[in-house]
């Protein structure tokens, strides 16, 4: 058996003349959560859909859970979970009907199926909302319905693209500790989204541009090989001092947080604050820090403005 619940090698999906996704390799280790960092429109989505079977690549080999995909498509069906951006149970069937349609769609017995949905209305904090229709429910309440019938079928494989692209923090933290729960119990997760410290919480990731990976692995792995410096500076003038650092080659990037620059020094430099004073003297008198780098500062750094 592999160890891999996901592997993808040299895969490409074309639209016409367009390259969706251009020359994917990505191995997703069983019992983890990775993650997809990228803006809308860099082929995440299309991506998840080729794993799942859903597209057919143009070129490369997909195997998920030991199946050849698409070929083996129709048996993978029974063994993942597939969690959509956008809400798509029924708004007029209550919380309970819902899963009872999902588990009716995975042809659960009917004794198997009252238990399995008392079970998951524990879960996900939905006992109590069990007659409520669908249509009339928050987006967070929405959010964890969605989940649980993802859930239904007890999958070893859970997709979930950009699911909490419409809570606010609180509900998209809770969300987060449910996918821990079910990583422990020994669901493989892959989610995409563009929030960092969504990110930041996954076991691995991959960073997309325009249908490329750019950068792969685990997110502390990611911010200690991103081969730059992160300084910030509190001065005098920052939209000024911003873009005389900009201008110069080893400087990557230069961002404002509040009063403070965040400088991505190339780490070629090996003293960096020494040697942003040595470029802009009236630096003598301000404040420089050499700070932890982020999963921003790496998204930065590998992709558009912040590439050489």
């Amino acid at each position: 058996m592999t160890e891999h619940a996901i592997s993808a090698h040299g895969v490409v999906k074309r639209f016409g003349d367009f390259k969706a996704v251009d020359g994917l390799n990505l191995e997703v280790p069983k019992g983890s959560i990775y993650g997809f960092l990228g803006p809308n429109g860099c082929g995440k989505s299309t991506t998840i859909r080729m794993l799942t079977g859903l597209l057919s690549p143009s070129e490369g080999q997909i195997e998920v859970l030991g199946m050849a995909i698409p070929k083996e498509s129709e048996a993978l069906r029974l063994k993942i979970g597939y969690m959509t951006q956008k809400f798509s149970l029924y708004d007029d069937l209550t919380v309970e009907e819902n899963l009872e349609f999902i588990g009716l769609i995975y042809a659960m017995e009917p004794k198997p199926l009252t238990a399995r949905i008392d079970e998951q209305l524990e879960t996900f904090g939905l006992t109590r909302l069990r007659k409520q229709r669908a249509g009339g429910m928050s987006g967070g309440q929405k959010q964890r319905l969605g989940l649980a019938a993802a859930t239904m079928h007890s999958p070893d494989l859970l997709f979930l693209d950009e699911p909490t692209s419409a809570v606010d923090p609180e509900n998209r933290r809770e969300f987060w500790e449910q996918l821990f729960d079910l990583c422990d119990g020994g669901t493989t997760i892959l989610v995409t989204t563009h929030y960092m410290d969504e990110a930041e919480r996954c076991h691995g990731l991959a960073i997309m541009e325009s249908g490329v990976v750019r950068a792969s692995g685990s997110p502390e792995t990611l911010m200690n090989t991103m081969g730059v410096n992160v300084i910030e500076v509190q001065t005098d003038n920052l939209r000024q001092l911003k873009e005389q650092l900009i201008a110069l080659d080893e400087v990557r990037s230069a961002a404002q947080l509040g009063v403070r620059l965040r400088v991505l020094v190339d780490d070629g430099v090996a003293e960096p604050i020494t040697w942003l004073q040595q470029q802009f003297p009236s630096l003598q008198l301000a404040t420089l820090e050499k700070v932890r780098p982020s999963l921003e500062d790496v998204f930065v750094t590998c992709t558009g403005e912040g590439r050489q």
